[in-house]
């Protein structure tokens, strides 16, 4: 694979953090246009919820039937629409719309998270190293973007909709040379390993075998939801926290979700010879750590300045956790594809059940107590975490 091909996954996930960042910092401005209290502005976060799970669950089989590249391109063309929608109703106060938008940047996400994953575990089969952590830094790469030009935008007092226009247009860029390069790696050569994989598989009983992999799904799933929802609560609810619960300027808010996603992208980046050295199990029982300590400081934190740093904190934290688990997920001589998407899949449940169950609480409680929902999915992934460990399903296949 050459490198404009693996350049068009990293470019459209580059891309999906940049819109998410592009709309997370400008959340405070949008509910105030549209008049929403905390819980209704929970309501209009589930248009993205909604629109990415109906676009994850069906994705695991439209992989199987089209191959990954119509789910990627789809996810490179509907965030640009909505954001477009969301940037011209939200200061005509249509909340309707706005939901409408976030439905088709979440559907669009959704589809692109299953195919990009599916694709970047074939092609680090395929090559022998690092491609799933280095797909997620570049999310992370689009969120610090995003966020700076978020905060930049803010501080200027720029008007929501040419901020989301401007947005807009460099997604619509990434997404064009991603759909110029675009070349999936045939599924015979993605999925096959150069072990003899008929010989391995035949070494244990289909139901032995199915039993022990849904056992390892089962953990490895936990980890991936406990991770995606982690990281979802901080983009959805971070620059709100901040303004509702320490009365910070929005500006302050967005520098603060900015700071989350440096962090992120600082751990995916130069995570890689952790990971060599210690394993992969252990290095997910780190993040998990790590991350909830930073959720724990943030539930605590009597000040904006100790939120800011135990953000960063989180961000570090949980870094390398979802990438880590899809590479475990798709550590696998013969069912790859197929484990990676019901993964994924898993994970992104998260991003259904989060923001309005966050915003319920948060309505009642506060977001700062809020957070107590992700620390507990975390300490979860904490206790589970050596499902993740290094081979540990091609040991099982080949007993």
């Amino acid at each position: 694979m050459t490198r404009h091909p693996r350049g068009a996954l990293f470019a459209t996930s580059t891309m999906t953090g940049f819109g998410i960042a592009t709309w997370v910092t400008r959340t405070p401005a949008i509910r105030d246009e549209l008049g929403a209290s905390i819980e209704a502005m929970g309501l209009v976060l589930l248009g993205l919820s909604i629109g990415s799970m109906i676009g994850i669950l069906g994705a695991g089989a439209l992989v199987r039937r089209l191959g990954t590249r119509p789910l990627i391109l789809l996810g490179g063309a509907l965030p640009v629409v909505g954001m477009v929608l969301v940037a011209l109703l939200a200061p005509a106060q249509v909340p309707a719309g706005v939901w409408a938008g976030l439905f088709l940047i979440g559907f669009g996400s959704g589809v692109a998270e299953i195919g990009l994953n599916v694709e970047a575990a074939a092609v680090e089969r395929h090559l022998g190293r690092p491609v799933v952590p280095v797909l997620h830094a570049c999310f992370s790469l689009g969120t610090v973007v995003g966020g700076v030009v978020g905060i930049a935008m803010t501080a200027a007092r720029t008007p929501v909709v040419v901020h989301l226009l401007v947005g807009a247009a460099v997604m619509a860029a990434l997404a064009a040379f991603a759909a110029l390069n675009l070349q999936p790696l045939p599924r015979a050569t993605a999925t096959q390993n150069p072990d003899d994989t008929a010989t391995a598989a035949s070494r244990v009983s289909t139901t032995t075998r199915r039993s022990v992999l849904t056992v390892q799904l089962a953990l490895i799933a936990v980890i991936t939801l406990a991770m995606a929802f982690a990281e979802g609560a901080a983009s959805d609810w971070l620059p709100l926290l901040m303004t509702t619960d320490h009365d910070a300027p929005e500006a302050v808010g967005s520098l603060v979700f900015t700071g989350f996603a440096l962090a992120m992208l600082i751990g995916r980046s130069a995570g890689t010879p952790l990971v060599t050295r210690l394993g992969r199990g252990r290095v997910v029982r780190l993040c998990a750590a790590v991350g909830a300590v930073g959720v724990l400081l943030v539930v605590v934190s009597p000040s904006p300045v100790v939120t800011a740093i135990a953000a960063a904190v989180w961000g570090l934290g949980i870094a390398l956790g979802f990438p880590l688990a899809i590479s475990a997920a798709g550590d696998h001589p013969t069912d790859g594809d197929r484990r990676v998407s019901v993964v994924a899949t898993a994970g992104y449940i998260a991003f259904l059940v989060g923001p309005p169950l966050l915003g319920f609480v948060g309505e009642h409680l506060g977001l700062q107590a809020a957070m107590v929902v992700p620390l507990v999915l975390l300490v979860a992934a904490f206790v589970v975490a050596p499902a993740a460990r290094d081979a540990d399903v091609r040991r099982t296949v080949s007993a």
